[in-house]
């Protein structure tokens, strides 16, 4: 009777292979809505905001270190905190005087990217985050630049390109006299995410 049960066991999952093919081939055949933690399954085994990304053209580096004695960011309650994060570039200088409205845009889509990296990098894939909550922004600015929300919009687009309804969030932004390193910016953001 042992040898009987063992000869039926299949530790590779073999023979369900085909059976969960047919399964997902259905699904997709029907148009079937089904809950996105399945997302995996129908893509094949990728990562769906993984196949976004490519489809973006969007290549996440590895994540930066933090600047100073802090974590990369923190997971409280599903709440990830992610320390601010600017731009990878060696350009330093103010929105106003140095750079136009147009390359603040780049440089906080820029921050967006290395933001992404770092929850990546924490969460191992970013199909675990549930929503974009909140995001910060601090513009290295001049006295009288008042185009903040303009450059701004550089990291929420991003957001939502790559998470669609789900990188629709809260923010703010201000102006600020100065920057660690004279960056242009920094972003800082809340992530809803799986434990």
């Amino acid at each position: 009777m042992e040898t009987e049960r063992n000869s039926h066991h299949d530790p590779s999952g073999s023979l369900l292979k085909p059976k969960i093919e047919r399964i997902l081939m259905f699904i997709q055949n029907s148009n079937i809505l089904i809950d996105s933690r399945f997302d995996i399954c129908l893509s094949g085994g990728k990562a769906m905001i993984a196949a976004r990304l490519s489809e973006l053209g969007i290549i996440l580096p590895e994540a930066s270190a933090p600047a100073a004695k802090y974590a990369n960011a923190v997971i409280v309650n599903g709440l990830m905190y992610v320390s601010g994060k600017g731009p990878d570039t060696v350009e330093r200088g103010k929105l106003g005087e140095d750079f136009t409205t147009e390359q603040g845009y780049e440089f906080a889509r820029n921050a967006g990217i290395e933001v992404l990296a770092v929850v990546q990098d924490v969460l191992g894939s970013l199909d675990r985050v549930k929503r974009v909550v909140k995001v910060q922004g601090f513009v290295n600015a001049s006295a009288y630049y008042q185009e903040h929300h303009k450059v701004l919009n550089g990291f929420s687009d991003l957001m939502m390109d790559v998470f669609e309804e789900k990188g629709v969030h809260a923010r703010s932004v201000f102006g600020a006299v100065s920057v660690r390193d004279n960056l242009p910016l920094i972003v800082d953001s809340i992530f809803q995410v799986e434990e």
